[in-house]
């Protein structure tokens, strides 16, 4: 998948104006807040974790970890990362551009309340070079497949 999928996708949400296309590579939280002009805390980063029901994701603040305890109260099962080569094939887009919208079907989002503290923050758009700002409540209205908020970042 791509940029121009998730262009359709947002299109009902009437967000697809507001991909932002860099010239440099956001594919990484640091590179990211310097295409954007933000704090890196402000990246909402999409991790990739296989569970046994299926795949997942989940998007946290920029400068948040897993917190591994929290993760397996929360989802019943070890965090275990999508592999680097294994993401366009499990999600849908490929490592640097993974993001919530235009993904397989069978993939879960979650949100993680650490982007709640911010007016609006700043997901990939899938490609290493694209984001999209978006206040928390217009992530989690336009997120494919959203199951809602979790608190599992430390």
């Amino acid at each position: 998948m791509s940029i121009s999928n998730v262009r359709e996708y947002l299109k009902p949400f009437g967000l697809e104006a507001k991909i932002l296309e860099f010239p440099t590579s956001s594919a990484t939280v640091e590179l990211a807040a310097q295409a954007a002009g933000v704090i890196p805390a402000r990246i909402a980063k999409s991790l990739g974790f296989v569970l046994p029901d299926g795949p997942i994701l989940v998007v946290t603040a920029g400068d948040m970890r897993i917190d591994n305890p929290r993760f397996k109260a929360q989802f019943h099962a070890k965090a275990k990362m999508i592999g680097f080569d294994a993401c366009e094939d499990t999600v849908g887009h490929g490592a640097g551009g993974v993001c919530p919208f235009a993904i397989k079907p069978e993939v879960r989002v979650y949100l993680d309340v650490s982007l709640k503290r911010f007016e609006t923050v700043f997901p990939a758009c899938g490609s290493a070079n694209s984001a999209i700002e978006l206040t928390p409540d217009q992530l989690e209205a336009a997120a494919q497949n959203c199951m809602g908020w979790v608190d599992v970042c430390k």
